[in-house]
């Protein structure tokens, strides 16, 4: 699997992207939600080291870090569950050490996902960063490792 840092000029394939994600992931978001976020998700991307990730060519996800907190890790869906996201996560977690993960509480398979990949829950928010009624577990890289 390779990576490249993300130009302007692929936004709007990641934003494809996250939209067939979401789609298949958070059947809790309402329609109008979706659509706002999906019009708000390139102004993010130039405040992140965001990552395109690849395999033979084939633009398999992107991830967004700030700092040691992972942001965003959106696959399409023709490769969750094929182990591509424990590898970007194991890359991530080498390269940039991230510690802290931010998760939706609906996403019951992100939530399995991440504490396979060593994170625990210290904090609960009732809504999201836009005060929207989705709550979210924040995530921190656990002690032990898996």
């Amino acid at each position: 699997m390779d990576q490249h840092q993300a130009t302007e000029n692929e936004y709007s394939k990641l934003v494809e992207i996250w939209a067939k994600s979401v789609e298949q992931t958070h059947d809790f978001l309402s329609t109008e939600d979706f659509e706002t976020i999906k019009n708000e998700l390139p102004t993010y991307f130039p405040h992140l080291d965001v990552r395109v990730w690849t395999d033979q060519d084939k633009v398999i996800g992107f991830s967004g870090v700030d700092g040691k907190k992972l942001e965003m890790l959106f696959l399409d869906p023709l490769y969750i569950g094929k182990g591509y996201g424990k590898q970007v996560v194991t890359n991530l977690l080498k390269e940039n050490d991230i510690q802290f993960i931010d998760v939706n509480e609906q996403n019951q398979s992100a939530k399995a996902f991440y504490r396979v990949m060593g994170f625990d829950e210290y904090e609960r928010s009732e809504v999201d960063d836009a005060g929207r009624p989705y709550p979210i577990l924040h995530l921190k890289k656990g002690t032990k490792e898996k």
